[in-house]
């Protein structure tokens, strides 16, 4: 009994001198600041804290100021979109990590926004008032902090020869048109919007990169896009009710009308959409501006759907990227894009091989079943539904096969060639019709070789190719799981973009945000991964080479 005694007051001792070291080891590891200190991080919050609140009041009133003169002068809506455009691009140049979070979550909201404030062609332009603020910032963080402005540096070749083709196109063919414009006609105009189309968000890879700083930025980021994915399916499922309901008239007319989207039938959210059930027309535009934008918003989010219902550390995302992914799914159905429907669940399938999550059998078959048993159970209450959406995608893809269809845009782009320069740059972007007679060419790779010729689409798919290889590097160089499978999500989708001729994805939103988008959040993670074990290795106090690397990495990260 006494030797029992013994050795429980000895294990007592031993596990209060452990505790005490534990306690020793963590103040160590996070030392204590003094109060004075404290209060001097304290009032330096606080000094920040009533600058920004300065400087947002002062620019609020600014440009209220201007857009009331403009809405007393020209047009109420219009004074309402200039200050909030002035407002915008303010306080973007001033804080520009905040203003590429609020381009991103503006991204799925622009259309709405749009026709809600009448329609005009400028108000379409507006979400570059948070993001050209914020790039003229990130670029003055490189050059203060002698950073790379072109991420990856591999594609710095493929970039300056596209750039030098697009401004000898530019110079060469739209100003010899400029010279011989008919009334209200501008080439010019219409080549250098052409060139904004097709390169001005590439630095969202800079702009990205620089502002995920850790793993907390990069889940942020990535459950914001779930987040946005459910509301914006959400209300465009209020606006399918709402037509179904006869809240919204939907399309009225006779004849070709009762085919063909209009902005008469708008309802609720979005731009012009297509509402004739009894002729088995129903194409919704969601929040966007037309219906086939809301169709490829649904493919780019499955991309981003599965990689948090698959990659997130988070138990409870996960769960809200599985229903995200189901909500994709049932959009696809119900808004009426037969490019959605047949796309998603591809996507979905590649996505399982080539991230390979399929042989993840801990996590595949769980969410599996999850997604098997809500889509089965709303096909079984709408299998009418259902079937008409089908039909009506097995009727579009006899009348016009995707890869007959693709083969005669190239015949006939190769028809109207003349030189090696292409017809001119915007020529065949729906957007510059503004400044002239354009072509409607509805693939994307017939349309460059119209635009710029052979050796412009070349460079482009050059540049293209230079990026896929890049992000799988960056795939393949992350070794933590889940970042690991966002990789690989992100490197897929870059992938799949950069190749799929059907329709002009990449000219217009949200792909030609979202392509750059994902590209920069795979170039960032194996980053991010060498910085957790960096982190993790110093607890060696004889790791001198590795603080210089973290020292290193760390200086990439301080934007914003």
């Amino acid at each position: 009994m006494a030797k029992m005694k013994g050795i429980r007051r000895s294990s007592n001792r031993s596990s209060k001198r452990s505790k005490h070291s534990q306690t020793t080891e963590t103040t160590a590891e996070a030392p204590s600041l003094t109060p004075k200190q404290q209060l001097a991080l304290k009032r330096k919050a606080a000094k920040e804290r009533k600058a920004l609140i300065r400087y947002t009041v002062t620019s609020f009133f600014a440009s209220a100021f201007f857009g009331l003169l403009l809405g007393l002068f020209a047009e109420p809506k219009l004074g309402v979109g200039a200050t909030f455009a002035l407002l915008c691009l303010t306080l973007s140049f001033k804080y520009p990590r905040q203003a590429i979070y609020a381009f991103i979550i503006y991204i799925p909201f622009s259309g709405t926004v749009t026709y809600a404030l009448g329609g005009s062609s400028i108000l379409q332009l507006a979400k570059d008032a948070f993001y050209i603020p914020a790039l003229i910032g990130v670029i003055q963080f490189c050059r203060k902090n002698r950073l790379p402005i072109l991420i990856p540096r591999s594609i710095k070749l493929p970039a300056g020869i596209l750039l030098t083709i697009v401004l000898i196109t530019l110079f060469l063919v739209n100003s010899v048109q400029q010279l011989d414009a008919a009334a209200g006609e501008h080439p010019f105009l219409m080549g250098v919007l052409g060139i904004k189309i097709l390169l001005s968000y590439l630095l969202m890879i800079t702009c990205i990169y620089y502002l995920i700083r850790s793993k907390e930025d990069l889940y942020f980021i990535l459950r914001t896009q779930v987040v946005l994915i459910l509301v914006c399916c959400g209300l465009c499922f209020m606006q399918y009710l709402m037509l179904k309901t006869g809240f919204c008239r939907g399309t009225v007319g006779t004849g070709e009308a009762l085919f063909k989207a209009s902005l008469e039938a708008r309802c609720f959210v979005g731009g012009s959409l297509l509402y004739t059930p009894s002729q088995g027309q129903i194409r919704l535009p969601g929040t966007f501006v037309a219906p086939w934008q809301w169709g490829w918003f649904l493919i780019s989010s499955a991309f981003f759907s599965f990689g948090t219902a698959f990659s997130d550390r988070s138990p409870l995302w996960r769960m809200m990227g599985l229903y995200s992914l189901a909500a994709v799914f049932i959009m696809a159905v119900l808004s009426g894009q037969r490019i959605a429907l047949g796309l998603v669940p591809i996507v979905v399938v590649t996505l399982l091989f080539l991230t390979g999550q399929i042989a993840n059998l801990k996590r595949f078959i769980p969410i599996g079943i999850g997604l098997a048993l809500i889509l089965g159970f709303l096909i079984l209450n709408n299998p009418e539904v259902v079937q008409q959406r089908w039909q009506s995608f097995q009727d579009r893809w006899n009348a016009s096969p995707p890869h007959e269809f693709v083969k005669q845009q190239f015949l006939w782009a190769t028809r109207e060639q003349k030189g090696l320069l292409g017809r001119g740059l915007g020529r065949g972007t729906n957007a510059a019709r503004v400044f002239g007679k354009v072509e409607l060419v509805e693939t994307y790779h017939p349309k460059l070789w119209f635009e710029i010729g052979p050796l412009g689409l070349l460079a482009v798919l050059g540049l293209y190719t230079t990026l896929i290889v890049a992000t799988f590097k960056a795939y393949r160089a992350t070794k933590e799981p889940n970042l690991r499978g966002y990789a690989a999500s992100m490197w897929v989708f870059v992938l799949f973009i950069s190749y799929f001729p059907y329709y002009y994805a990449l000219d217009v939103d949200p792909v030609n945000v979202y392509y750059w988008l994902a590209a920069g959040i795979a170039l960032k993670l194996p980053d991010i991964d060498r910085l957790e074990r960096l982190e993790q290795s110093l607890e060696d106090p004889t790791a001198k080479l590795n603080k210089r690397k973290l020292r290193r990495l760390k200086k990439s990260t301080k934007f914003g």
